[in-house]
C-alpha cells in the first residue's frame, strides 16, 4: 500500500533484511534483534531505529536513516486530504525512536505493542529496508491468506513475473 502510494523510497540496492525470525518479547516488552542483523544496524544507523504502526496491525521497524525520507514524504502530503491525514496520524503520530541497548535489544513501546497485539510470541519479518513485527498467530494467518491468492488470480502487477 505505501509503496504504491509513492511513500516508500525507491530501493537503492541496500536491502539487508530478509527472512522470518521467531522471537519472544520479555516481560518488559523488549525484543532481542537477531544477531545476523545487529552489526549491519550498528554500522548503518548506530542502533537507532524507528518503530511505527502499520495499517495491517503489525509494526514497522526502520533504521532511522531509512525512516527519515518516508516521514518527510508523509509530512509533505496535504493535511486537507482525509486519507493522507489518516495515514499521517497512523504512521508519523505513532512513530517512536528506539535504540538498541548493549545486548542488542529494543524496547517496543507499550502503545505500539497494544496496537499490534504483541504479548510474547512474535515474528520479525525482513522486508528489505525495514522489518515488520507481527504477533505470531496473526503472522500465520497472513501467510495462510497469502497462499489463497493462487485461487483468486495473480495481481496484475505480477503478470509475467516468474520465480
Amino acid at each position: 500500500m505505501l509503496e504504491s502510494a509513492g511513500i516508500l523510497p525507491e530501493n537503492k540496492g541496500n536491502d539487508m533484511f530478509r527472512g522470518v525470525t521467531p522471537i519472544s518479547l520479555d516481560n518488559k516488552g523488549r525484543l532481542a534483534v537477531p544477531a545476523k542483523y545487529r552489526d549491519g544496524l550498528l554500522s548503518f544507523c548506530a542502533g537507532h531505529l524507528v518503530v511505527t504502526a502499520d495499517p495491517s496491525r503489525c509494526l514497522l521497524v526502520y533504521p532511522q536513516p531509512a525512516w527519515e525520507p518516508i516521514e518527510q514524504k508523509l509530512n509533505s502530503l496535504s493535511s486537507f486530504n482525509p486519507q493522507s491525514r489518516s495515514l499521517q496520524r497512523l504512521l508519523v503520530g505513532n512513530a517512536s525512536d528506539v535504540e538498541m541497548d548493549g545486548a542488542g535489544r529494543i524496547l517496543v513501546p507499550p502503545p505500539l505493542r497494544q496496537f499490534a497485539g504483541l504479548i510474547k510470541d512474535v515474528v520479525l519479518v525482513g522486508q528489505g529496508a525495514k522489518f515488520e513485527l507481527w504477533d505470531e498467530e496473526k503472522w500465520n494467518l497472513q501467510i495462510e491468506s497469502a497462499l489463497g491468492f493462487k485461487d483468486s488470480g495473480i495481481p496484475p502487477e505480477l503478470d509475467g513475473f516468474s520465480l
